[in-house]
């Protein structure tokens, strides 16, 4: 069965949660503590696990109508300065609390726009975590930021290339000139290309895109342009997400006209093609809209069984604490998610007075972690050895999920999921409805939902 089938993505392809956390971000609640995140990272320490530093800058200089992310559009840079003078002490709270041998094996800064804020505030904030936590050197770690092409040059790239970044993630969504007029982000080609350049120029060791179908104005043809465009560029990661239309939650979307959106059966054609297109040019597809070079990082570490995935996406280093900082930033730690308040007068004065800016969060019991590591097995392993897994757990799998094995078979029937043995596997077919299968694992999900999430696929 061909992985880019539209009969799949018509059977499977609902609303359902993305899975950057188990239980979902909507089951997040107020009742999550200082004490908890204290407790949180006292466990840290005394595992001497590694550390992942997510930095949350919210800062962009234009609009962009799509766009669902916490972020502040403004033109006044002078903004920058106290958010960052807040956010560095959020750092050095923390810090404080982390036992200073556990090192950054990974960091990302991302947004909004990072770039937003100079070459000495970039420089300050780099500096300051280096000053703070134990930072790998010789090119070790994972480091990466999200790039607007039209916010750096070349000397930005060397800057940030200098400053320890290794992987840069560039927003590109689609070159096609009506679709950029219509969702306000005009950026040409050359742009991109230039900055794709510089990267490699500068021996950054990953270069990754960002693409959205379901954008007005966009048609198969036109999709399929962009992503040949784009992969003349050969990135050595791309990610194509759906594009989820929902202007009761996200005001700018109601920039977007509804009548200039694809229909629903073109919107399947653009992904199908774009899936084919991807596939031919020798990309893998990792699952959850992520695509990458058999050379990538992330492609070996899937075939090697260590591909991980947290709030910063598919991840190397899910073995990691992830502090994140900043408005809205989610941190993992262990067995707790902490949400930071989204508001930037609330999270300042949490910090102020000394307490972790935590809004709401949850603390996952002992059924909730076992089911987390059944849901994300799936979604990066692609299988689940079923004698490992209750032996990792002390339990019998196939008893402690009966009701979630058997409702795998309408999966097994459509070839997307194969029993072998004591081995539970997703078909190349089945790549493309992880999602569904993993909400067979998943407690918290119900039809109530179909109102909050966007379609899996």
């Amino acid at each position: 069965m061909s992985v880019w089938s539209t009969e799949i993505i018509q059977r499977y392809g609902g609303p359902g949660p993305r899975y950057t956390s188990y239980p979902p971000a909507h089951c997040f609640h107020e009742e999550v503590t200082h004490q908890d995140y204290l407790e949180a990272l006292g466990v840290g320490n005394a595992e001497r696990r590694p550390l992942s530093l997510y930095m949350h800058l919210p800062f962009c200089e234009h609009v962009c109508y799509y766009c669902a992310c916490n972020r502040i559009v403004t033109g006044d840079k002078r903004l920058a300065a106290p958010y960052l003078d807040t956010l560095l002490a959020e750092m050095a709270q923390k810090s404080a609390l982390v036992d200073s041998q556990r090192p950054v094996v990974q960091i990302h800064w991302g947004g909004g726009t990072p770039t937003f804020l100079d070459d000495g505030q970039l420089t300050r904030l780099m500096h300051q975590t280096g000053r703070r936590f134990r930072l790998l050197d010789n090119d070790r770690g994972d480091y990466g930021i999200e790039l607007d092409p039209r916010t750096v040059t070349r000397s930005r790239i060397s800057l940030l290339r200098g400053l320890g970044f290794n992987r840069v993630s560039i927003g590109v969504q689609d070159l096609d000139a009506r679709v950029q007029q219509a969702v306000n982000r005009v950026q040409p080609y050359d742009r991109v290309r230039e900055v794709v350049d510089a990267a490699r120029d500068f021996g950054f060791r990953s270069t990754s895109v960002d693409l959205i179908y379901g954008l007005p104005w966009q048609s198969e043809s036109s999709l399929a342009r962009t992503v040949e465009q784009l992969l003349a560029l050969r990135p050595d990661r791309i990610s194509l997400y759906n594009y989820a239309h929902l202007p009761a939650r996200f005001k700018v979307q109601r920039q977007i006209s509804e009548a200039a959106l694809p229909a629903p059966m073109e919107k399947l054609r653009m992904l199908v093609r774009a899936g084919d297109l991807f596939t031919d040019a020798g990309y893998v597809f990792i699952g959850m809209d992520h695509f990458a070079l058999p050379s990538d990082d992330m492609a070996i570490a899937q075939r090697a069984g260590t591909l991980h995935r947290n709030f910063q996406g598919y991840s190397l280093h899910g073995d990691a604490d992830l502090l994140g900082m900043g408005i809205s930033a989610i941190s993992q730690i262990g067995a707790l998610y902490a949400q930071n308040h989204r508001q930037i007068d609330t999270w300042q004065s949490a910090v102020q007075e000394g307490e972790m800016p935590v809004a709401q969060g949850y603390v996952l019991d002992r059924d909730d972690q076992i089911r987390r590591d059944m849901i994300m097995s799936l979604l990066c392993h692609l299988e689940v050895d079923l004698t490992a897994f209750g032996e990792r757990w002390a339990i019998q799998t196939t008893d402690y999920f009966a009701d979630e094995l058997a409702a795998l078979a309408a999966f097994e029937r459509d070839g997307l999921v194969r029993r072998d043995g004591r081995r539970l596997h997703l078909t190349d077919g089945g790549r493309l409805a992880a999602r569904a299968v993993a909400m067979c694992f998943d407690r918290y999900h119900s039809p109530a939902d179909t109102v909050r999430f966007s379609r899996i696929i």
